[in-house]
């Protein structure tokens, strides 16, 4: 039987279950300090764009989403900070009582069991459409493609446009997104940002950070740079912009 699949708001007992669901992203994607101060804010304003698969009852996919208004002075043009400014925009309009016009998606997780089976095609489908719903005729994705961490020393610039034979994008992600109607806009050069220990960065990867220099670390889709001296590294992770008309 195929997962049932529906938004936070209409299932507001699974909004915990999110949370807890096991993924796959790497521990160091977890301390982006944005993130840590405003993803909660910006996604429990909006639960009629959060979607959820479930299968008897447990999360097995979800797909998270915001909005914000863009037709705002500073902020037409799709900003270089990527995911880190979406939030910081919606918290700002959510202040201030500014209304949204677009929506922009978050993050895509699939639990790891059910990987490989087309999950994350049908939940970006399902944040579309649950976009459209709420009457946005945009939504955003500053997306993370997933092949990039194979080639972490190849500028993203170079990476987001390659295509294949068909013309579609050779990674799988940007490649689903562009099947679904997405256009690749831009680069987003600075989007989530990272910077701990090298105390930390040791206990996240379980790599030594001895050296000073650029570090290859797994799942990281850039170099992470390294200061041994300063004790401390710095990932700045790159996505890439892609609007979805709807």
């Amino acid at each position: 039987m195929a997962p049932l699949i529906t938004t936070r708001a209409e299932r507001p007992e699974f909004g915990s279950d999110i949370w807890e669901m096991p993924d796959s992203w790497p521990a160091f994607m977890d301390h982006d300090p944005v993130a840590w101060s405003l993803y909660g804010v910006a996604t429990a304003a909006y639960p009629e764009l959060t979607v959820v698969a479930t299968d008897e009852g447990t999360v097995v996919a979800h797909g998270q989403a915001t909005a914000f208004r863009q037709n705002l002075e500073g902020r037409r043009e799709l900003p270089d900070t990527g995911w880190d400014q979406v939030l910081m925009w919606v918290n700002s309009d959510l202040r201030k009582g500014i209304e949204p016009d677009v929506a922009s998606a978050l993050e895509v997780s699939v639990h790891p069991g059910w990987q490989g089976r087309g999950m994350s095609r049908l939940i970006l489908m399902a944040m579309r459409e649950a976009a459209r719903a709420r009457g946005f005729d945009t939504l955003l994705a500053p997306v993370r493609p997933s092949g990039k961490h194979l080639e972490p020393a190849t500028p993203m610039s170079e990476y987001a446009y390659r295509t294949r034979a068909d013309g579609l994008p050779e990674d799988p992600w940007l490649r689903i997104h562009v099947r679904a109607g997405g256009v690749i806009e831009k680069i987003a050069p600075a989007s989530m940002v990272v910077g701990s220990s090298l105390t930390n960065w040791r206990t996240w990867t379980g790599l030594p950070f001895d050296v000073d220099g650029l570090v290859e670390v797994p799942h990281a889709l850039t170099l992470v740079h390294s200061a041994p001296a300063h004790d401390h590294a710095v990932y700045v992770e790159p996505n890439v912009w892609v609007r979805h008309r709807l």
